[in-house]
């Protein structure tokens, strides 16, 4: 589905920065989990949210990219629709794919970490605090993992809880169920 340039709102924190090219290239899709936004700029993937409806992810995506030109462009991102597509049933192509993420140094590490977990396994916060050397911040870890702005490619959602029990997803524990179900087959 082809939509035109989208006129950015400046509503939200903005704390994420200005892609260098002035523009951030969108695309919008469904899937298994409902609708997926994946969002590109010349340095990487800088966003793929999860949602119920376009409305609500675009708005996320303005948020999160203040006063910066929104265009969509389904036939640009295919390829990367394509990788994140298969990354949904935990295939590690997903790992070719350039991310940029905007975010604290803290939170930089953290996603860093998750991105070492393989598909079909899991980690507790805890666990992620020790091997990026900051033992005392599972709490820390646990915020950096609900500020992730890159669902599944940065799998935040192969991290539960000490004992082992689901918790909270950003984008819905039912979700962070069937992702990790769909790669424990695959």
């Amino acid at each position: 589905m082809n939509r035109p340039e989208v006129s950015p709102e400046s509503t939200g924190s903005g704390r994420l920065q200005r892609p260098k090219d002035g523009q951030t290239r969108f695309t919008i899709f469904a899937c298994a989990l409902g609708n997926i936004l994946l969002a590109d700029r010349p340095e990487g993937v800088c966003a793929v949210l999860l949602g119920d409806s376009e409305a609500e992810l675009l708005a996320e995506l303005r948020r999160r990219f203040p006063g910066c030109p929104l265009v969509a462009d389904d036939a640009g991102l295919a390829a990367r629709r394509e990788h994140l597509l298969k990354g949904l049933d935990g295939d590690a192509v997903v790992d070719e794919l350039p991310l940029a993420p905007e975010g604290t140094a803290f939170q930089q590490r953290v996603w860093q970490a998750l991105r070492r977990i393989p598909a079909g396994s899991t980690a507790s916060y805890s666990e992620i605090a020790r091997w990026i050397g900051a033992p005392r911040s599972a709490r820390a870890v646990a915020a950096a993992c609900a500020a992730n702005p890159i669902a599944v490619l940065i799998p935040c959602h192969r991290v539960l809880r000490q004992d082992g029990s689901l918790s909270g997803y950003r984008w819905g524990v039912e979700r962070k169920r069937t992702l990790l179900a769909r790669e424990a087959v695959s």
